[in-house]
């Protein structure tokens, strides 16, 4: 049965997620309608939905399997050959999870419907701009204020739970899920090595994490998986050996989000232990995404980890972004979006002509799809050209899904500049100090996860090499 919403709602959002796929869906919004509230008949427009074949014209090439999806990548450095110090590697290592942790709480109190979607006529950018302005701290140039003339004016408010993330409060990275996968991937990496796949992600998730902790497509996997490892026993009767049909109906029954964000913005505690080899980072972003999502879901995941573990290597923001696209089709939705956003941000200068053109290029999407956020932050990045302050603020203020733009815009600029270059009036108000909801990293010292990060690191380094 349906987790994270209604039936119904599950199933309009199911035919949208079909259309996008390449599905001919004529006719079944009406059907969803003419069933009403009856769960059978809701059911058997369901699976119709899942019967739909793609559209012959449908333009698109979109494999979900990891040696289909590197048959239709494009050419690529697999693996980089950095010459850095151990002390230059921890640099970076503190620079990217410092990164990651500004970037998200600077978006942390805009994550609210108002500057994700939009209102009050605005796009989503622009109500981020009317806050900042009605606090008198625009252009951004610090953490999100509490207070703002845009409430009484407008009607603006921040979110109700991350007031801890507000300039006035600041004193750590606030517990978020940007920040807990980051912790996860790091744990799994600390107790498995390489040796893991996506069903150990599941074990994972219900170990370490309630129900209330996930999200979307993250809710339906993580609800699908203890269905099926509660009826283990009959399903490997009858299926004695097919893991990867159990798999497929985890991350994909009643789950229409499973091309939304979240898997991309669960790739860098996997990325940080393969730095310099973006080829390894997709691999294992591959199949922590593959628990929970399809195509351009895990897609999203492989570009960002593919840049991330370039990031420690590579400076050049637009061959960052080219390296990210080396490992996903190039061919799909994702890659022809993200190809389209780098050229806008290419032609402009200014950084709110480049947001209002983002957003008006990809609002189509969901305000947490993958493919517009994949694309505002490959834009943020270029535009910002290894400027961090200009990546984290253009890459928030574009709204859309804010604190995870934020966190890996910065979490790509600070393993390319090092902890030691990010400015320290956004990286010292975290007083070194991140609060996961995970047990033993709540709290723990940024500092520690970067060191434990470059240690994993090392590890698998030496492992891949023999």
């Amino acid at each position: 049965m349906a987790g994270y919403d209604k039936l119904e709602s599950l199933l309009k959002d199911e035919v949208v997620q079909r259309e996008q796929e390449g599905c001919n869906v004529e006719g079944f919004r009406e059907k969803i309608e003419e069933a009403g509230q009856d769960e059978q008949r809701l059911m058997d427009v369901y699976n119709a939905l899942k019967a739909l074949p793609i559209r012959a014209d449908f333009p698109y090439t979109e494999p979900s399997e990891l040696s289909a999806i590197r048959a239709e990548r494009p050419d690529g450095p697999r693996k980089l050959t950095p010459t850095w110090s151990d002390a230059e590697w921890q640099d970076k290592f503190l620079g990217a999870w410092l990164g990651r942790s500004v970037g998200c709480a600077l978006g942390k109190p805009l994550e609210a419907a108002q500057f994700m979607e939009g209102a009050f006529g605005n796009p989503g950018w622009k109500n981020v701009k009317l806050w900042f302005e009605g606090a008198d701290a625009w252009p951004i140039r610090d953490y999100t204020p509490g207070h703002s003339r845009a409430k009484q004016e407008i009607g603006l408010e921040l979110n109700e739970w991350c007031a801890k993330s507000r300039l006035e409060n600041i004193r750590f990275m606030e517990s978020d899920d940007d920040i807990r996968y980051t912790v996860l991937g790091l744990i799994m990496l600390e107790e498995k090595g390489l040796e893991w796949g996506s069903w150990d992600i599941g074990k994972m998730w219900h170990q370490k994490l309630a129900y209330h902790q996930l999200y979307t497509a993250e809710t339906q996997a993580y609800m699908n998986f203890t269905q099926v490892t509660s009826h283990m026993d009959t399903w490997l009767k009858s299926r004695p050996d097919d893991l990867k049909t159990k798999m497929e109906w985890v991350r994909t029954h009643l789950n229409p989000y499973r091309e939304w964000i979240g898997a991309q913005i669960r790739a860098d505690g996997f990325a940080y232990g393969a730095a310099g080899n973006p080829e390894l980072a997709a691999d294992l972003a591959w199949r922590d995404a593959s628990f929970s999502h399809v195509k351009n879901g895990i897609y999203g995941e492989m570009f960002v980890a593919a840049m991330v573990a370039a990031a420690f290597v590579e400076s050049d923001a637009e061959t960052l972004v080219n390296i990210g696209l080396s490992e996903i089709p190039r061919n799909s939705r994702l890659a022809h979006d993200i190809r389209k956003a780098v050229e806008i941000a290419k032609s402009t200068d200014d950084q709110v002509e480049l947001v209002d053109r983002i957003w008006e290029a990809f609002k189509h999407y969901h305000a947490v799809h993958t493919n517009n956020n994949a694309a505002l932050v490959a834009a943020s990045l270029v535009f910002a050209n290894g400027d961090f302050e200009k990546g984290i603020t253009t890459a928030v203020l574009g709204g859309w899904d804010t604190d995870c733009n934020g966190a890996t815009v910065g979490s790509v600029l600070g393993a390319v500049l090092g902890a030691k270059a990010l400015p320290q009036r956004w990286t010292s108000k975290l007083n070194d100090t991140l609060y996961a909801e995970v047990h033993d990293f709540h709290p723990i010292a940024i500092s520690e996860c970067a060191r434990r990060s470059y240690e994993v690191f090392r590890r698998i380094q030496a492992s891949v090499n023999n």
